[in-house]
């Protein structure tokens, strides 16, 4: 059974640092498209970083764009979300999802698994 758990959510202050981690299992999360999306209050959720099941390849939104970085380390079966330069607007609760089918994609419909989340706040 699929299962993914996220951690590492806290309150940090802005222009600060956290990583997030994603726990799998029941599955090899390496051979499974890996996405991180995150949701405001009021707000759609919306894709900050995918992985590629294939050959690792990475997207980002501009929002985001190099400040946040998605990495695997296969033998831990985890995903990881390094954010830093965390901004006000960055505060959401973040999610970790899975799929098997799609080679690389943000679009949170495409994916079947998801973890319960993890709360990021951005705040002085």
């Amino acid at each position: 059974q699929v299962h993914l758990v996220e951690s590492g959510g806290d309150l940090v202050q802005p222009g600060g640092s956290l990583r997030l981690s994603c726990q799998a299992s029941g599955f090899t999360s390496g051979n499974y498209a890996i996405g991180w999306f995150r949701q405001g209050i009021g707000k759609e959720r919306e894709g900050v970083a995918c992985i590629s099941r294939h050959d690792g390849t990475t997207w980002y939104p501009d929002s985001v764009k190099d400040r946040f970085t998605i990495s695997r380390d296969n033998a831990k079966n985890t995903v990881y979300l390094q954010m830093n330069s965390l901004k006000p607007e960055d505060t959401a609760v973040y999610y970790c999802a899975a799929d098997r089918l799609i080679s690389l994609s943000c679009y949170p419909k495409l994916y079947d698994y998801w973890g319960q989340g993890t709360q990021v706040t951005v705040s002085s």
